[in-house]
């Protein structure tokens, strides 16, 4: 159960700090952190609290967490005519963010030409790209791999200054997964 994940959304929703929360629900801004990063259980009282000091309730966080998609399936079908907005990619993901807690994956779809940026607010990240069709440059700092279909590489993140950009003549499909 990802209670701490959905706690940690639903605070932020309110834009409000783990410090505020924690001094309204009477515990430590660790302790909260801890909780928020399931690394450890707040007792039903404590969880009480900390709803409180969010303004939610805690049936609903509970049923929340009794709820979320324990797994997903894109069937190869769904890739099919797909259609790309304004910006010349897609990225669709596994799992909606209050489910991802270690790592997150999604599956890119780059128009040629186009390029996708490095997730926001990362640090130290270890990342897999594996190219399902097409081929794809991958920006690492001052290294860039050509990666083709069926290549696939394992990476630590360079947050400032990552891409992944399609330089081939068709659509260029990826697969990527990374840690949080």
């Amino acid at each position: 159960m990802n209670l701490g994940a959905i706690l940690r959304q639903k605070r932020k929703e309110k834009k409000l700090t783990l410090k505020t929360v924690a001094e309204r629900a009477g515990i430590s801004e660790g302790f909260l952190s801890q909780v928020e990063n399931d690394v450890n259980s707040p007792s039903v009282d404590t969880l009480v609290k900390i709803c409180s000091a969010i303004g939610t309730e805690p049936g609903d966080v509970l049923n929340q967490a009794r709820k979320m998609e324990k797994w997903v399936i894109i069937r190869k079908a769904e890739w099919k005519d797909v259609e790309l907005p304004h910006s010349g990619f897609i990225t669709r993901r596994f799992f909606p963010p209050e489910n991802r807690s270690i790592i997150d994956s999604s599956v890119l779809v780059l128009e040629q030409g186009r390029q996708i940026p490095v997730r926001k607010n990362i640090k130290n990240s270890q990342e897999v790209l594996c190219v399902l069709k097409g081929a794809v440059d991958l920006v690492l700092g001052d290294d860039t791999l050509n990666l083709s279909q069926g290549d696939s590489v394992h990476y630590s993140s360079v947050p400032d200054r990552q891409m992944i950009t399609n330089n081939s003549k068709e659509l260029a499909i990826v697969l990527w997964v990374g840690t949080l």
